[in-house]
């Protein structure tokens, strides 16, 4: 349930600082960035290079049209604005001229003035019928247009290789003529033909290098930041990891990263590709035909504001919906966990229907975020319709009276409906973008965390492999901690432990005897007094140095995934001979050759295919083969039978000669041959002593747990 709600007040649509804060994770990567932006701009470009293309096609080959004006006539009457508009025409680059004749390619750009147009017709310079007029080889061996063209003088005017002809005579010759006459636009048709599929093959390409290229990014930022996340929590204190449940901890690594990695692939990369398209759209629309282009962008406000709904409708329901979520989840887990007790207790009715209760919460979440998109695309979709409906009404018009042409009218369709699919693709990526903002603000919280045990110790100590091993006294002066201000739990304890000694520390549950092990070997840092390792404070100590001479057997064992052997080396260089050294001394050789296979053994999740008495022989062998100075004993033997604990102690007593031992333990037996036992209760030491020297005390707490523990 913790996870649910934290996860619930942290939902965001959007937060600046989460947003820089994960885009500084490309910092690392520039080449792939580049690489990113440059294959999604070439795609973008190439995808509207093809409506364009189309265009061209339309305009210069299939519909192709020419106006014809004669320069014989008279221009002396003409009105300034005619001759004007005259010279325009005669200095077009398109312009064809053959004898006095000057052929212009027909579209928006010669649109005229209807008075000047019909100054021009009177005139007798601007002729009347449409022309068809081209360049041709004169020298062509095959059957081309200069064959027509000789065979059919009479409907041609031709010089140097052009010629034009009357569009109701080019109609009225036959089809291999006509495929003769109009080569050089069938060979224009074919070329752009093949440079369309060349940026369809391009487009392809870096579309694929674009997605390759961010999912990569993705992939290694999600590294960068796992392992970000892994050493952080690796260095967090005990008292932070004791307030976050694993569960959560987990998610942050594996769940809330991989939402980082999806706003890199699928989202920050979707975004830069709708929005380059639909600016690209807009300045290509502009480009082909600006009057037209602004009857489009009348038409955008009304798809943001729709846009700017959907995404609150949207983040509504993602709440929603993440909630039930939440709660179904943690409903779940607790039941599952705690199935038995539920059969036990006949409560699988009344679990079912607060089961049911809460999963139809999700169902009407998950209904209500798809009753969003469910309005969302199909007025979206509408208002596409619409701005195409106004967009051929209106182009039609428009080429009516011959201001547009019919290739630009066909690109503007292709071009409308390319800007508004990334619109909807935009809306229902947000989603997405919401789950990353609240996974990233999770993540970076967890980073910004910083509860670690200080490391700040520079005193160096010499460890035991080195021939330079440090004695092991051990000193505790008016030491005073507690896990929560105001509940203290050591009250000022004070006492030493003398190299090679071993110390007992015994007392009721909750008296401290587990903290007093905590705290020398710095998992916890003391509220005041001091801690001496060999007469040096504990916190001058490198924490690798302190933990590498002081190795604690804690009560709760845990071997890891692996091999006998790996768990015994736990990282050390160690031959295989000296892997059965360690556990011949703490006498677990036997049990682990009679494994399987043997010390090569792997052991499952937990170790949960081996005993617990033979975890804690295998727990007793690492810490033999780390050979530390110190050594404590934290109820180690809770575990183990008699006879087990009986060579235990055997093999224990040859090891700990000549160091330093402290041993916590509930079971008396397993400390009658201490040099000393401190007793401990309510955060002080009460009394100490050997084991004869404290049960005479007749109402000593000592002499009251031996009776407890061996007279029943």
């Amino acid at each position: 349930m913790s996870d649910y709600f934290e996860t619930d007040d942290i939902v965001k649509s959007y937060d600046g600082a989460i947003f820089a804060r994960m885009l500084s994770y490309l910092k690392p990567y520039p080449l792939l960035t580049a690489l990113i932006i440059i294959a999604l701009l070439v795609s973008t470009a190439g995808e509207l290079l093809v409506p364009v293309l189309q265009q061209q096609v339309i305009d210069n080959a299939i519909l192709a049209r020419f106006i014809a004006f004669s320069s014989e006539k008279n221009e002396e009457t003409l009105s300034q604005e005619a001759n004007h508009t005259l010279a325009e025409f005669r200095n077009a680059k398109n312009a064809i001229r053959i004898g006095s004749m000057l052929f212009i390619l027909q579209n928006q750009h010669t649109k005229m003035q209807t008075h000047v147009e019909k100054e021009l017709k009177e005139a007798g310079i601007l002729e009347t019928e449409a022309w068809y007029a081209f360049h041709y080889d004169i020298s062509s061996s095959h059957y081309s247009a200069a064959h027509v063209i000789q065979a059919k003088k009479a409907l041609f005017i031709i010089e140097d290789g052009k010629a034009a002809i009357r569009e109701k005579d080019l109609v009225s010759l036959s089809t291999r003529e006509k495929t003769a006459v109009r080569a050089g636009d069938i060979s224009f048709v074919i070329r752009v033909v093949l440079i369309v599929l060349a940026a369809l093959v391009i487009v392809f390409v870096f579309t694929f290098i674009q997605t390759w290229a961010a999912t990569l990014v993705g992939q290694r930022i999600m590294k960068d930041i796992r392992m970000a996340l892994f050493r952080k929590t690796m260095s967090q204190s005990t008292a932070f990891l004791s307030r976050h449940p694993v569960g959560r901890i987990v998610t942050r690594l594996t769940g809330d990263v991989e939402t980082i990695n999806q706003f890199f692939t699928e989202v920050l990369s979707a975004f830069l590709k709708d929005f380059s398209v639909m600016l690209g759209s807009l300045i290509t629309l502009f480009l082909l035909s600006a009057k037209l282009a602004l009857l489009v962008t009348v038409l955008i406000p009304p798809v943001l504001a729709i846009t700017a709904w959907a995404r609150g409708k949207a983040r509504d329901a993602f709440r929603r919906q993440r909630t039930a979520s939440s709660l179904v989840t943690s409903y779940l887990s607790e039941r599952l966990a705690g199935v038995q007790v539920v059969q036990l207790f006949t409560a699988e009715k009344k679990s079912g229907r607060e089961f049911t209760e809460r999963n139809n919460e999700l169902l009407h979440a998950n209904l209500g975020e798809m009753y969003v998109y469910a309005i969302f695309r199909p007025a979206v979709e509408w208002l596409s319709i619409v701005t195409t409906a106004a967009v051929i009404v209106m182009g039609g018009v428009f080429i009516l009276n011959l201001s547009l042409s019919l290739g630009v009218l066909i690109a503007f369709i292709s071009l409308v409906s390319m800007f508004y699919n990334p619109v909807a693709d935009i809306a229902e990526k947000f989603t997405l973008l919401q789950s990353a903002m609240a996974g990233g603000e999770r993540v970076f919280k967890l980073l910004d965390t910083d509860e670690a045990i200080p490391n700040t110790g520079v005193h160096h100590i010499v460890r035991r492999d080195t021939g330079g091993a440090i004695s092991g006294g051990i000193a505790f002066e008016n030491v005073r901690f507690s896990y929560k201000q105001g509940e203290e739990i050591l009250k000022g304890i004070t006492f030493t432990v003398n190299p090679g000694e071993m110390v007992a520390i015994v007392g009721y549950t909750g008296a401290g005897k587990t903290t007093i092990t905590n705290l020398l070997t710095r998992l916890w840092d003391i509220d005041g007094g001091a801690i001496l390792l060999d007469g040096v404070p504990v916190g001058d100590i490198p924490l690798d140095e302190l933990r590498s001479c002081v190795l604690p057997v804690l009560q709760d064992v845990f071997l890891f995934s692996g091999t006998v052997a790996d768990n015994i080396r736990l990282g050390l260089a160690m031959s295989d001979e000296q892997v059965r050294d360690a556990a011949r001394a703490v006498c677990a050789d036997s049990f682990i050759r009679a494994l399987p296979d043997g010390y090569n053994t792997a052991l499952s999740e937990g170790a949960v295919n081996i005993s617990s008495g033979q975890r804690q022989l295998i727990s007793f062998a690492r810490v033999i083969a780390h050979n530390p100075s110190v050594v404590v004993l934290d109820e180690a033997t809770s575990s183990i039978d008699t006879e087990t604990e009986r060579a235990i102690q055997a093999g224990m007593a040859r090891m700990l000669a000549g160091r330093t031992s402290i041993v916590i333990a509930h079971r008396l037996s397993t400390i009658r041959h201490a040099d000393r036992i401190l007793v401990l209760s309510n955060g002080c030491i009460v009394e100490q002593g050997t084991h004869d020297e404290l049960i005479k005390k007749e109402n000593g707490v000592y002499t009251q747990l031996y009776k407890l523990q061996y007279t029943a």
